[in-house]
């Protein structure tokens, strides 16, 4: 009796939803979309062996540029090139300026309370002037300068430990950004914390964390009736990782509660000295009255904070990652960064950021690698605020909205030359792209999205990945493991929260360099 119960419901629900789909439709003049099937809409077609960004590209190549799709329980438009890419993140930012609900924003973020997963509104205001004026202003990051310059030193001298081995080059990576993004986030007293038997737990709690947000197989978020089964078990996951790294962020601002209490009682004058200090002083401080739903609290300063880490860890190490793949498989490329290296800073010493401006082929090698392998190649999905027509087309208001980055940076109408190479020359003087930028200006490269809601850190980024790749190139000759040719390197993506190298790159680093330099740390 109970199972013919629940096949009836079923039935009835699948029949109304065809019935409401298809009257709607007619109504709304939505962009061309594979039709989809009842319940699951077209969710079967990303469950294949592609990713779903690749997927989603094969898709608009037959649909169009801008497509429509039912994806579970939502409508869903797809951008695929720089025009409609701009129609979305300029023509129609403020439409498109919210954020979906989701398990990852609910339970991780502390009820959407971090930077990434906030809906419009007052909240995210406030989080957009704190980055921009606080936590990330140009003035902060320079003054983790020497900071990162020292981390890119403990980078080498790893390296320089390993030379002639085959390493695994990501772990490498992970642990520079690891640390960096420490040192910066939390302070210099939590590197200690990094390498211990409590640290490692943390790094594979946020491990997890990346697992279980970036799962593209949970049902649950995108058909909400049977995410409240959780017969995946993902919500009992991401529960059980927030109580971990819930213990890791009390401690932190723990630590840095009871040092500023020290320097109340002993008459010194505070300074903040990394993020969680800036975090802790404005929470205390609260927001305007005129917007008490602004203000910052404690959980916000946690979210904040995880923010923070997971996304200045991964997505530097896999830029890295990747360029370094990519140089191994044209050695005249990695030969010309090199010889550009040695005539404009010599080999006597490590490149600085400060020689970054006068490196034009180093930054058109990592422009070129976020090309080819942007990190969030479908961006973080917004939600459309209200109905909207864009072009000829109808958005209906709560519509997820996602920008194909991945398959823009390989449309052949915006890189007419051999958009699928790896081609750092087309950034060059007479390469066709000399002009083109990341910083959300240019919609043909859109590694960090444009608009709002883009990236808050990509100047943080690009000084990080271009220094220590420049130091990894410049102070090492690399080279694969013997009987593994150039065109062998396999260049399979996983798809995650992040897009990294299915099969990590493995390597071998010889130094170039006069020897004393590996040994000078500071």
């Amino acid at each position: 009796m109970a199972v013919a119960l629940v096949a009836t419901c079923f039935v009835i629900l699948v029949l109304s939803s065809v019935v409401w789909l298809r009257g709607r439709q007619k109504r709304l003049n939505l962009p061309p979309g594979p039709q989809g099937w009842p319940v699951i809409g077209s969710l079967g077609l990303l469950a294949g062996a592609l990713p779903p960004h690749r997927a989603l590209a094969t898709l608009a190549a037959r649909h169009g540029p801008l497509m429509h799709l039912r994806l579970g329980s939502f409508d869903t438009v797809v951008a695929s090139s720089a025009e409609t890419a701009r129609l979305v993140l300029k023509t129609h930012d403020l439409a498109f300026a919210d954020r979906p609900p989701t398990a990852f924003g609910a339970i991780l973020a502390y009820g959407c309370k971090g930077i990434l997963q906030t809906p419009y509104g007052p909240y995210w205001r406030m989080a957009r002037k704190l980055c921009a004026t606080e936590l990330l202003s140009p003035r902060r990051v320079d003054s983790f300068e020497r900071m990162r310059a020292q981390e890119t030193r403990a980078l080498t001298r790893g390296l320089f430990e390993s030379a002639g081995a085959t390493v695994e080059v990501k772990e490498h990576l992970v642990n520079f950004t690891m640390r960096n993004i420490l040192r910066m986030a939390v302070g210099d007293k939590w590197l200690g914390f990094y390498g211990s038997e409590e640290g490692e737990a943390f790094r594979r709690t946020l491990d997890e964390a990346f697992a279980v947000t970036g799962a593209v197989s949970n049902i649950g978020e995108w058909v909400p009736w049977l995410g409240q089964l959780d017969v995946q078990g993902f919500t009992r996951r991401m529960k059980r990782v927030h109580e971990q790294l819930d213990r890791f962020t009390e401690q932190i601002l723990d630590e840095h509660e009871k040092h500023r209490r020290r320097c109340a009682r002993d008459g010194g004058e505070f300074a903040a000295t990394d993020m969680v200090d800036v975090l802790l002083q404005l929470a205390e401080e609260g927001g305007g009255p005129e917007e008490p739903e602004a203000r910052l609290t404690r959980d916000g300063a946690k979210a904040f904070m995880l923010d923070i880490i997971a996304g200045g860890t991964d997505t530097a190490a896999i830029t890295m990652e990747w360029a370094l793949a990519e140089l191994l498989r044209r050695p005249d490329a990695i030969a010309a960064t090199t010889a550009e290296m040695d005539r404009v800073v010599g080999r006597g010493r490590w490149v600085t950021e400060h020689d970054l401006p006068a490196l034009p082929y180093l930054d058109a090698v990592v422009k070129e690698t976020m090309r080819l392998h942007p990190v969030a190649p479908l961006l973080v999905p917004r939600r459309a605020r209200e109905d909207t027509v864009v072009g000829a087309y109808d958005i209906p208001a709560g519509a997820r909205v996602l920008v194909n980055v991945w398959a823009v940076a390989r449309d052949p109408s915006s890189w007419s030359d051999a958009p699928e190479e790896f081609r750092p020359e087309r950034f060059l003087a007479g390469g066709g792209a000399r002009d083109v930028d990341v910083r959300g200006v240019h919609f043909e490269l859109l590694p960090f999205g444009a608009g709002r809601r883009m990236c808050p850190a990509y100047n943080l980024a690009m000084k990080e990945v271009a220094a220590a790749l420049a130091n990894l190139v410049h102070g090492f000759t690399w080279r694969l493991p013997d009987r593994v040719a150039p065109e062998d390197l396999s260049m399979e993506e996983f798809f995650g929260l992040t897009t990294s190298m299915k099969v990590p790159l493995v390597a071998i680093a010889e130094p170039r360099l006069p020897e004393h330099l590996y040994a000078d740390v500071d």
